[in-house]
C-alpha cells in the first residue's frame, strides 16, 4: 500500500496528481527547484525537498538528486507525472532497486518504446500499421517529417518540404531533441498532410487484464503541439472506434504493458498509422476522465500497488463529449512564441474544470513550458462542450502576460470547428484570428472605464479625497487620455461634474459617465447609458477591462529602442545556442543565422533576403532579451 508518494514534477500536472492521492489518503512529497520555492504545487504537497544547482529545468531531470529526495523524505512510491523523466526506463528502474514503488509502466516497456524507430518495429510486428520513410528519399517522397527518436511535445521534430532543406532539418532536430531528452537520435518518417492526431488510451494491471477507455483527437496543433483536445473524436464512429481499440490493445500486449499509457495514431479517412506509444499519462487525459467518468491517477495509484482493475471492456462507456484547452504564454500574432512575464491577475472562471501550476503573482520564465493551465468543458453534445468551454475562457481573468485566450476563443467558436473539420493542418488552413476583434463602441466604452477608475485610484491616494469628485479650487482643462489596442486608438478627455458624474468626449460625442462603485478589484459605472461591471487591472501602461486588453498611450514621446536598417533581432528571450555566420559572408534568403533557444524550444532566425553579413552581435553562450540585435545584414 502507498502511503507516502514523490511527485518527480512541477506545476499542474504535479498539482493534479496531489490532489487525487491526497483524496486516496496518501501523503504527497513534492520537489523543487530554487525558482519553483513559492509554487503552488509546492506549499500543497504535505513535504517538499529543494533540489539545489544547475539550471532549473536540468534540476528535475537529475535522477540522483531526486531519488535522494525520495528517501530523506520517506517516500514508498514515486509518480513521475509526464515529461521530464516520465519515460526514463533507467529512473523507473533505480526507484524499484530502491525498493519504492514506482507509478507507470514496467521499465522494459518504457525502453521498447522509448526509442521511436524499434518501437516501430515492434508495432510492425505486431500487424499495427505504420508510417515509413524510404533511407534514400527522392524529391517526389517530400514532404517527411524529421522526429526524434525519444521524448515527446513536439520537440525534436521539423517538416521538410524539399531535399535542400533536409540537413538543416535534421542538425536543428538533433540539437532540439538534445537539450529536451539528452539523446539527439532522429529518424525520418512520411508527412501525411489533412490527417487526423487521434490517440487511444489504454489501462492494464499486473494480472493480465487490458482495456482500452476510447480514442482522443488532438489535431489542432502548431509547432506540432497540441493545444485543443477533445473525447471522442468527432471522425470516429463505432465501427472504427473498435478498430482503433484493438490496435491500441495489440501494441500494448506486444510490450507486456501495465499502468497508463496512449498509442497515438494518424487518422486519414478509415485507414489509421501508428506513431508512437507514450509510456506515461498524458496531458490530455482529462477529457478521457470527463466521458468515462474515471479518474485515471486513481487507477494509476490502484494498479501500482498491485490491485486488478475494477471493470472490463464491457464496462467502459463514453458519455457525452468533453473538450480541453491549453492556455499558453505565448503569442499568436507573433507565430505562437512564448512570452515571458508575471501573471498579475488568474482568476478562472465558473462552469469549466481548470488544471493549472499557477496564481497571481506567478512569474513565466525561459525554462519551462508556457502552459498556463488546462481547460475542460463536458456536456452532452460536442457543440454544447466547445461553446462552453469557449465562454470559461473569455469569462477567466488572466492579466499581467500575453496569452492565446483569445485564439482559442475563436477556434471553438469557428464554424469548421464545430462541424468537425478538424486535421492537423486546420490553423494554417482555416486561419482562426490570432486576435479578439474589439468593435469600436466596446473599445471606447473600455477606454473611459480604465480612464475613470484611474481618476478613482488617484483620488483615493489624494488627501483631498474626502471631497465630491468635482470639486475645483480652480478652472483646470479637462483630463486626456488615449488608449491603444492593435491598430486603433482611442483619444478621449472628460470633465467631472459637482453632482460626482463626469462629461466625457471620445472624438466628435459627449458622453455621460457615472460611477457607482470602485474597488481596487474593478469598477461599477453607467456609460453614456450603458451599465458596467468590469474587474480593471493594470501594469504600467497595460490596462485589462474585463478581457480586453488597452495600452495607455504616453503623453509625452519616448525614446524607442535604437533600430538598425538591415537588423534583425531576438523574437523572444532566450539563450543564443548556435550562430551560423560571420561577418563578411553572402547569404541567401531563408538562410540560417541564428538560433535562439526558449523553452526547450529552437527559435531560428533567418535571413529575410540575399544579402551580405555586415555585423554580428551575438555569440553561442549569450542571454538575450526580446528586441535585442542579432545580425546586421545589408544587400
Amino acid at each position: 500500500m502507498i502511503r507516502r508518494l514523490l511527485v518527480a514534477n512541477r506545476g499542474e500536472i504535479a498539482r493534479r496528481i496531489m490532489r487525487t492521492a491526497h483524496a486516496m489518503g496518501i501523503d504527497t512529497i513534492a520537489v523543487y527547484a530554487d525558482g519553483d520555492a513559492m509554487a503552488p504545487f509546492v506549499r500543497e504537497a504535505s513535504v517538499a525537498v529543494a533540489l539545489r544547482g544547475q539550471t532549473a529545468a536540468e534540476t528535475y531531470l537529475d535522477m540522483a538528486k531526486v531519488l535522494d529526495a525520495a528517501k530523506r523524505a520517506g517516500a514508498d512510491a514515486v509518480h513521475p507525472g509526464y515529461g521530464f523523466l516520465s519515460e526514463n526506463a533507467a529512473f523507473a528502474q533505480a526507484v524499484l532497486d530502491a525498493g519504492m514503488t514506482w507509478v507507470g509502466p514496467p521499465p522494459r516497456a518504457i525502453a521498447a518504446m522509448g526509442d521511436k524507430l524499434e518501437a516501430k518495429k515492434l508495432m510492425e510486428a505486431a500487424g499495427v500499421p505504420t508510417l515509413n520513410a524510404p533511407k534514400d528519399p527522392r524529391p517526389e517522397d517530400y514532404p517527411l517529417l524529421v522526429k526524434a527518436a525519444m521524448g515527446g511535445g513536439g520537440k525534436g521534430m521539423r517538416v521538410v518540404e524539399r531535399p535542400a532543406d533536409l540537413d538543416e532539418a535534421i542538425a536543428g532536430a538533433k540539437r532540439e531533441a538534445q537539450a529536451a531528452f539528452g539523446d539527439d537520435t532522429v529518424f525520418l518518417e512520411r508527412y501525411l498532410t489533412g490527417a487526423r492526431h487521434v490517440e487511444v488510451q489504454i489501462l492494464g494491471d499486473a494480472h493480465g487484464n487490458l482495456v482500452h477507455l476510447g480514442e482522443r483527437e488532438c489535431s489542432i496543433q502548431r509547432r506540432h503541439q497540441k493545444i485543443i483536445e477533445e473525447a471522442p473524436s468527432p471522425a470516429v464512429d463505432a465501427p472504427l472506434r473498435e478498430r482503433l481499440g484493438e490496435a491500441g490493445l495489440a501494441a500494448a500486449k506486444a510490450i507486456g504493458y501495465e499502468n497508463a499509457g496512449t498509442v497515438e495514431f494518424l487518422l486519414a479517412g478509415e485507414d489509421f498509422f501508428f506513431l508512437e506509444v507514450n509510456t506515461r499519462l498524458q496531458v490530455e487525459h482529462p477529457v478521457t476522465e470527463m466521458v468515462t467518468g474515471l479518474d485515471l491517477v486513481r487507477e494509476q495509484l490502484l494498479v501500482a500497488q498491485g490491485e486488478p482493475l475494477a471493470f472490463t471492456q464491457a464496462d467502459v462507456t463514453l458519455t457525452g463529449h468533453a473538450v480541453e484547452a491549453r492556455l499558453y504564454a505565448e503569442d499568436p500574432d507573433n507565430d505562437f512564441l512564448p512570452v515571458t512575464g508575471t501573471v498579475l491577475t488568474w482568476e478562472p472562471a465558473a462552469g469549466a474544470r481548470f488544471d493549472s501550476g499557477i496564481e497571481s503573482g506567478s512569474v513565466i520564465g525561459i525554462e519551462f513550458d508556457p502552459m498556463l493551465a488546462k481547460v475542460v468543458t463536458h456536456a452532452p453534445t460536442r457543440q454544447e462542450a466547445a461553446l462552453a468551454l469557449a465562454l470559461a475562457l473569455e469569462r477567466t481573468a488572466v492579466q499581467g502576460t500575453t496569452t492565446n485566450r483569445d485564439f482559442l476563443v475563436a477556434t471553438l467558436r469557428h464554424p469548421s470547428f464545430l462541424a468537425g473539420d478538424t486535421t492537423t493542418d486546420f490553423i494554417e488552413r482555416v486561419a482562426p484570428p490570432r486576435r479578439k476583434e474589439v468593435y469600436v463602441g466596446q473599445l471606447e466604452h473600455c477606454a473611459v472605464l480604465a480612464a475613470l477608475m484611474a481618476q478613482a485610484w488617484r483620488r483615493a491616494a489624494s488627501p483631498l479625497g474626502g471631497f465630491p469628485p468635482g470639486w475645483r479650487n480652480a478652472v483646470l482643462p479637462p483630463e486626456a487620455f488615449s488608449y491603444r489596442t492593435g491598430d486603433v486608438t482611442v483619444d478621449l478627455t472628460y470633465q467631472a461634474r459637482r453632482d460626482g458624474t463626469f462629461d466625457v468626449t471620445v472624438g466628435e460625442r459627449t458622453l455621460e459617465a457615472h460611477v457607482l462603485a470602485v474597488s481596487d478589484a474593478g469598477i461599477e459605472a453607467e456609460v453614456d447609458g450603458v451599465r458596467h461591471r468590469v474587474a480593471v487591472r493594470t501594469d504600467g501602461s497595460r490596462w485589462w477591462v474585463g478581457e480586453v486588453e488597452l495600452h495607455q498611450v504616453p503623453r509625452f514621446p519616448v525614446k524607442e529602442k535604437e533600430t538598425v536598417e538591415g537588423g534583425l533581432v531576438a523574437p523572444l528571450p532566450g539563450g543564443v545556442i548556435a550562430v551560423a555566420v560571420a561577418p563578411g559572408d553572402t547569404v541567401t534568403a531563408g538562410q540560417l543565422l541564428v538560433v535562439v533557444e526558449a523553452m526547450k524550444m529552437e527559435h531560428r532566425i533567418t535571413a529575410p533576403s540575399d544579402g551580405t553579413v555586415a555585423e554580428v552581435r551575438a555569440a553561442v553562450g549569450d542571454q538575450v532579451a526580446a528586441g535585442d540585435l542579432l545580425v546586421v545584414l545589408h544587400d
